[in-house]
């Protein structure tokens, strides 16, 4: 069995999505959208100011906080370069609805770089025009994570369309989906730029597009890009990525949205189960582990935590006043988080909140353990990951936290990276790959 293999095991996480090797990343919050790498000695310290512990640092051009993913010897990264070199990111905790309105000529790209030494191998230019939607101050116009599966990497960049290419660059082909209108669902005007990432499941890609009007999910074929099976929902604009999750005799797609959580047949897009209520605004990916799917979001007025029960059906909202029941093992209310995605490490669960709250729970009961805040605050957006008994908590401001993971809270380590970080890292064996906004840093301690 591969230490990949085993890693599921213990934090009972279905063995059959994860069919990535050792120390692959694949899409969007680490194989099975888990947040979970494999590494045994991954790092603790380092420094990016001062060199200290970086394997290599590559800068990528443009504006972009999709997260980097990972196959064998590959690193796969998508931007956005504007022809305006003022665009940027606006970082911090605020809650405005305003769009950058960025008429600029751009470029969406997909670059691939050596895992070992950071050099770029190839890069391919998607699509080059003026973006037909604008974007949040903290969005971009390539925020929606690359995916691969070792032979193609699916790169989709929300209105200007899908893209497949070989593992090597060659485009194999591509798909106009529409204009993906995702903004404040009370003005129109207030575009926010699409986020949502693509997951593979066997021979598919699955896109969730939630937008404005004519929401929907979606299969694709991988090899032509043949449309598999499509399913509409009646949902506005949310930036969630769907997660596949095995159930007994069927693979479920779990999505978070507004209107409602929903889960659907992999093989088929049928719906299979909803529940609500949610949150106006849903930003979090499910993640799934000990038989249950966990989905949280964070913007008022309710803001909940769901631990869903693998291969329910039918209706699941909770009658009133009640917290659990056959198909949901607990649930909260209040407590949800907004933009970060939980992660469910060992036996607990861990919630972390723009402003820097992270809470971690009994995952098969609810049971909160604990709650503290990480650093001196500040607003974070990038999803919590963990590895070999750690927790990686990164903050805006570009420092990245490592906890000790377990029922008490233990800061172990502190370290910058320099530049705002508005992405997921990945964990890929020992190596830790962190995307600022300038560059790629590659992170190592030396064996010892």
């Amino acid at each position: 069995m591969t230490r990949a293999r085993v890693l599921m095991r213990v934090a009972g996480l279905p063995l059959m999505i994860c069919t990535a090797m050792a120390g692959d990343w694949p899409q969007f919050h680490g194989p099975g959208g888990s947040g979970l790498g494999d590494g045994t000695k991954p790092p603790v310290h380092w420094d990016a100011v001062k060199g200290v512990n970086i394997a290599w640092k590559t800068e990528i051009p443009g504006l972009a906080n999709s997260s980097p993913v990972v196959w064998g010897d590959r690193v796969f990264v998508t931007t956005a370069i504007s022809s305006d070199p003022k665009q940027t990111f606006r970082t911090g905790l605020y809650g405005d609805t305003d769009s950058v309105d960025d008429s600029s000529p751009h470029k969406w790209k997909v670059l691939a770089l050596d895992k070992k030494t950071g050099k770029i191998v190839w890069e391919q230019t998607a699509h080059e025009g003026i973006p037909k939607t604008k974007r949040h101050p903290k969005s971009s116009q390539a925020s929606p994570s690359p995916a691969t599966d070792g032979k193609v990497v699916v790169a989709y960049f929300g209105s200007e369309g899908l893209y497949v290419y070989s593992i090597d660059g060659k485009l194999l082909w591509t798909k106009d989906l529409g204009v993906q209108n995702a903004g404040w669902f009370f003005d129109p005007d207030s575009e926010w730029g699409a986020a949502s990432s693509p997951v593979i499941y066997r021979h598919m890609v699955i896109l969730q597009c939630d937008r404005q009007k004519d929401s929907f999910i979606a299969a694709f074929d991988l090899k032509d890009g043949k449309e598999l099976w499509r399913t509409a929902r009646a949902e506005i604009p949310s930036w969630g990525t769907p997660t596949v999750v095995e159930a007994k005799d069927h693979a479920e797609v779990a999505t978070n949205g507004t209107k409602a959580i929903r889960g659907y047949d992999a093989a088929t897009g049928k719906q299979l189960w909803t529940l609500g209520p949610n949150s106006e605004v849903t930003c979090t990916t499910p993640v799934s582990a000990h038989g249950l799917i966990f989905v949280t979001a964070g913007y008022p007025p309710v803001q909940p935590i769901y631990a869903i029960k693998v291969g329910s059906s039918g209706d699941l909202t909770l009658k009133d006043g009640k917290e659990s029941s056959d198909a949901i093992a607990w649930s909260k209310q209040r407590g949800g988080v907004y933009l970060p995605s939980p992660v469910v490490y060992g036996d607990y669960l861990y919630t972390v909140n723009n402003n820097g709250i992270l809470t971690a729970y009994e995952a098969k009961t609810g049971t909160r353990v604990y709650q503290q805040r990480i650093g001196e605050g500040g607003s974070f957006v990038a999803s919590p990951i963990a590895a070999a008994g750690k927790l990686y908590i990164t903050s805006e401001d570009g420092d990245v936290y490592v906890v000790k993971a377990g029922p008490q809270y233990e800061l172990l380590s502190k370290n910058p990276i320099g530049e705002p970080i508005l992405s997921t890292p990945a964990l890929v064996g020992d190596l830790l790959i962190v995307r600022s906004a300038k560059h790629l840093f590659a992170i190592a301690e030396p064996a010892h």
